[in-house]
C-alpha cells in the first residue's frame, strides 16, 4: 500500500510545448528532498490528455529512472478507450512503475456496468497494482461506491482516488476499505479530513507547490494527530482552493514556475495563467510558507 503525500506531478515543458527533461529531473529530485511520499507520473495534472502515447510512456520511463527506487512511482494510465488504457498500463508495467492510476473514461459517459468491464479488462490484461480514479467534475462520469465495491474484489485493484470532495462518498468508500484496498483523497481541500476519517493519503496538486508541508500534514493525519494535521492544513487551504482559480494544471504550473523549477510551458488547449490571477496564486503560496 502507498500512503502519505502522493504528488500528481506536473510535466515540465519548454515554451514551445516540447518536453523539458532537464527540468523533469530537477523536479523529481526536489520532491524526494522535500519528503514527498510517492509520485504520480502522467496523471491528469501531468497533462496526460495532450501528450501522445509515445511521449506518455517516455515520461513514465524517465520518472522511474530518475527516482531509482527511492520512493514509489505511480503511473497515470487512464483513457476513455479501454484498449488505449491497456496499452498505457502495459507500458507503465514494462517501465517498472509500482502501480497505475486509472481515471474513469471521460466524455463518453459509460454506464456503471461499462466501468466494471473497463477496469476488469485492464486489470486482467496487465498484472500491476491499479488504483481507480473518480473525478466526475472533470470526466462527466461518476463511479458509484457500489461499483467500487464490485471492482475491489479484483486482486490487483488496490485502491481508489476519490476526487468528489463529498465526505459522505468518501466515508462510503472508506467503509469498503481493508488491508488490500485503500482510499486516497483526490480533493486537496478535504484531504486532511478524509485522511483523519481513514484514507491512506492524498494524491495531491498542492503537493507540487508545498511538498514538505503537505507531507507533514498527511503524516500527522495518518498518525491520528488531528490538532497538528489541521494546523498545517489551515496554512495550505489557500493553495487547496486557489490552485484551481483557473482549470488545473494552469495555476499549479505557474506556481511551480515561480519556484524556479520549470519553464513557462503548457500545451494547448491549456494556456498560461491569466495575469489577473497571478496575485491570487502568489498570496496562496505566501500563506503556505
Amino acid at each position: 500500500m502507498f500512503q502519505g503525500s502522493i504528488v500528481a506531478l506536473v510535466t515540465p515543458m519548454h515554451e514551445d510545448g516540447s518536453l523539458d527533461e532537464a527540468s523533469l529531473r530537477k523536479l523529481v529530485e526536489f520532491h524526494i528532498a522535500q519528503g514527498t511520499d510517492a509520485i504520480v507520473a502522467m496523471g491528469t495534472t501531468g497533462e496526460s490528455a495532450t501528450l501522445n502515447e509515445k511521449e506518455h510512456c517516455h515520461v513514465i520511463r524517465q520518472v522511474v529512472t530518475i527516482v531509482a527506487g527511492r520512493i514509489p512511482v505511480i503511473a497515470g494510465t487512464g483513457a476513455n478507450s479501454t484498449t488505449e488504457a491497456i496499452d498505457l498500463t502495459r507500458c507503465a508495467a514494462q517501465a517498472g512503475a509500482d502501480a497505475c492510476l486509472l481515471v474513469t473514461p471521460y466524455y463518453n459517459k459509460p454506464t456503471q456496468e461499462g466501468l466494471v468491464l473497463h477496469h476488469k479488462a485492464i486489470a486482467e490484461a496487465v498484472d500491476i497494482p491499479q488504483i481507480l480514479y473518480n473525478v466526475p467534475g472533470r470526466t462527466a462520469c461518476n463511479m458509484l461506491p457500489e461499483t467500487v465495491a464490485q471492482l475491489k474484489n479484483i486482486p490487483n485493484i488496490i485502491g481508489v482516488k476519490d476526487a468528489t470532495g463529498d465526505l459522505a462518498v468518501g466515508q462510503a468508500l472508506i467503509d469498503l476499505s481493508d488491508d488490500n484496498f485503500a482510499v486516497y483523497s483526490g480533493d486537496d481541500a478535504t484531504s486532511c479530513e478524509l485522511i483523519l476519517m481513514g484514507a491512506k493519503g492524498s494524491i495531491t496538486v498542492t503537493g507540487n507547490v508545498a511538498p514538505a508541508k503537505n507531507h507533514q500534514m498527511c503524516i500527522k493525519a495518518l498518525a491520528g494527530d488531528e490538532k497538528g494535521a489541521r494546523a498545517i492544513d489551515k496554512t495550505l487551504q489557500p493553495l487547496h482552493h486557489d490552485l484551481f482559480v483557473q482549470s488545473s494544471p494552469i495555476p499549479v504550473k505557474w506556481a511551480v514556475n515561480e519556484l524556479g523549477l520549470i519553464e513557462k510551458g503548457i500545451r494547448l488547449p491549456m494556456t498560461w495563467l491569466s495575469p489577473e490571477c497571478e496575485e491570487v496564486v502568489k498570496k496562496a503560496m505566501l500563506a503556505a510558507e
